[in-house]
């Protein structure tokens, strides 16, 4: 088989896909991997190898600045998984004249979309524990750079890269990018998997949610496949890092240098007061002059925040996720037809029954009031 990156490295970024001149690849995905595969279509041009964001990591850069923080604006705030400050800076460069390219969720694919107005940002609000697809987005950023326009990508740290790879150095002057702290992401077919369960497919819904702040649940069309207050499986799963695709566990942007302006995250532990973590705090990296730009323009309350603190919280900021020794069997069970819930449920029972009980408490109490 030949393919762009070293095997089961690829992170469905898409970028040799959009760069490829006669669409000789295909992103293959077999629920636990990635493989980017060459076609016998190719020409040999190698633009695909030097594309690769796992050949040719994007320049790493120690931040600068370290703030916690969250927008000031409030309804904003309430919306985001943690303090809003990605929709405040989103917010602050469409008004300055830019456009703003993230992910959305989009008939049945978490695509990227390129916006203009202030309304349309929404869309882009809740973090998507899922991996994402940017495919198509490349070229139409390149486009839009390439007529001047400034343009704000908004995206995990292996996109990043991938992108300022795919427009190159000389077009990256009307780029700014932020790079949101990722764990790890699954197969959107592991997420369909999980929904089957449920009677749900991706594509008959329109709306889904992973998180609301601190609580972990996959609410779809605003009702949750579990009782509200509880982890289903599949956030179970997720944060015990079962799911990822096998090239998150060497992750190469798992580090403290970054590849962006601005680094998003949650300001776990922090130590304000606890109305406001309820609320919602974001960590917040700053690695250049242009990252600097982009927060004083944005309406955040930053505070300082503790560096050793901020990365024992955060550990992809020195680490990838550990691979679970029961991972194997876990895909290997359902590859085999098994329900996903039965297999989260046998390598991670501890997590699992926690939640159960939690469960049977809240719908006891809901009982007990009625």
């Amino acid at each position: 088989m030949n393919i762009v990156c070293e095997h089961n490295k690829c992170a469905g970024c898409m970028a040799c896909v959009d760069a490829c001149p006669k669409r000789a690849i295909t992103i293959m995905d077999s629920l636990d991997a990635c493989n980017a595969v060459i076609g016998e279509e190719c020409i040999k041009c190698g633009l695909c190898h030097k594309i690769c964001q796992w050949n040719y990591p994007s320049e790493f850069i120690k931040p600068m600045y370290w703030y916690q923080g969250w927008t000031n604006d409030n309804e904003i705030r309430m919306k985001g998984s943690s303090g809003g400050c990605a929709t405040a800076l989103a917010k602050a460069f469409i008004e300055l004249g830019g456009e703003v390219c993230s992910c959305v969720f989009d008939s049945s694919r978490f695509a990227f979309k390129v916006v203009n107005t202030v309304m349309e940002l929404e869309q882009f609000a809740g973090s998507k524990y899922v991996k994402s697809d940017p495919g198509g987005i490349y070229q139409q950023i390149k486009n839009k750079l390439r007529d001047k326009k400034k343009v704000l990508f908004i995206a995990l740290p292996c996109q990043v890269s991938a992108l300022k790879n795919y427009v190159g150095k000389e077009l990256c002057e009307d780029l700014y990018t932020v790079d949101l702290i990722c764990h790890g992401t699954p197969s959107p077919q592991i997420l369909d998997i999980f929904l089957k369960q449920y009677g749900l497919r991706l594509n008959d819904i329109k709306d889904i949610r992973f998180r609301n702040k601190g609580s972990f649940q996959i609410v779809g069309d605003y009702k949750g496949v579990v009782t509200p207050g509880i982890s289903d499986r599949y956030m179970i799963s997720f944060l015990s890092s079962l799911t990822y695709s096998e090239n998150c566990y060497d992750c190469q942007y798992a580090r403290t240098e970054r590849v962006s302006d601005i680094t998003l995250g949650d300001s776990w532990g922090s130590e304000l007061p606890t109305t406001e973590w309820k609320n919602g705090i974001s960590l917040i990296l700053c690695q250049t002059e242009k990252g600097k730009l982009l927060l004083d323009n944005a309406d955040l309350h930053l505070e300082p925040v503790d560096l050793k603190k901020a990365i024992e919280r955060n550990h992809q900021l020195e680490y990838p996720s550990n691979k679970p020794q029961n991972r194997d069997s876990f895909f290997l069970g359902i590859k085999k037809g098994k329900k996903f819930n039965v297999m989260t449920l046998r390598c991670m029972p501890h997590k699992c029954i926690r939640q159960d009980l939690k469960q049977i408490l809240i719908k006891l109490f809901s009982w007990r009031s009625v």
